[in-house]
Parts: structure tokens; sequence; C-alpha cells
């Protein structure tokens, strides 16, 4: 694995998955692909959600479920333990919203910007393909 030391902060709905809140949506195009690649290349992704309990444990889990463990969860590292007279700000370099300025830029071309390269498009699994 690649040593990166810069930390990702990314949010559930809306960017990872389409916002159904408080259900889960439909994963957003590219996004698990994505943050594997950047789990790989050694980034620390950071889950950073408005989600809280029972909902935010879902949102852990579909994480896991499609190959995303998280370095941390709405903190900025694993041991943090939250105190109210300190600010939530969260220590990241990065982060990853669909309500920045402008909008969800998409995980393409969140991956153009990080990695400098387009990602390789995914081959279509046609009927022949099972001939093969």
């Amino acid at each position: 694995m690649i040593q990166n030391n810069l930390i990702i902060a990314v949010d559930f709905d809306g960017t990872i998955v389409e916002d159904a809140f408080p259900k889960i949506g439909n994963a957003q195009l590219f996004a698990f692909e994505t943050l594997k690649k950047l789990q790989s290349e050694g980034y620390r992704l950071i889950l950073w959600t408005y989600r809280s309990g029972a909902k935010l444990e879902q949102a852990v889990r579909y994480c896991k479920e499609n190959g995303i463990e998280f370095y941390a969860v709405n903190k900025s590292f694993p041991e943090e333990d939250f105190d109210e007279k300190y600010s939530r700000k969260i220590n990241a370099d990065i982060f990853i919203d669909d309500r920045n300025i402008g909008g969800f830029i998409g995980w393409t071309e969140i991956y153009r910007q990080i990695f400098n390269y387009d990602p390789e498009p995914k081959k279509k699994k046609g009927f022949f393909s099972f001939f093969k």
C-alpha cells in the first residue's frame, strides 16, 4: 500500500449515496470505486455526516458491505471523545460533500482532481461475455 498522510472527510447522504434521508439512497455512480482507490493509496477516510444513532449505524454498515471501512466516523480520529466545550469542526485535508458551492461535482471529477488522471471505464458484462 502506498503511504499517504492526507485525511479526507466524506459526507454520506447526497454524496456517497443519493439523498433519500432517513432511508439510504442508491450508491452514487463511481463512489465506492473511488473510495476504495483512495484507501488503497493510503488516504484516511472519515465519514462526516449528519446521521447519528441507528441511522448512522445503518450508513456505516452499508459502506462496510460495499467494501469501505472508515478511519473514523463523525470524529477527527478513532479515539476522539466528544466534549461539548470544543468545536465539532473536523480536522481533514479534503472535504467531499454535496453541499459545496456549486453542488456535488461527481465522483469521476473527484477522482480526476485527486489522482490527476481519468479513471478506467467499467467494462460492461454483456450476454456474450458469459461464453468467453
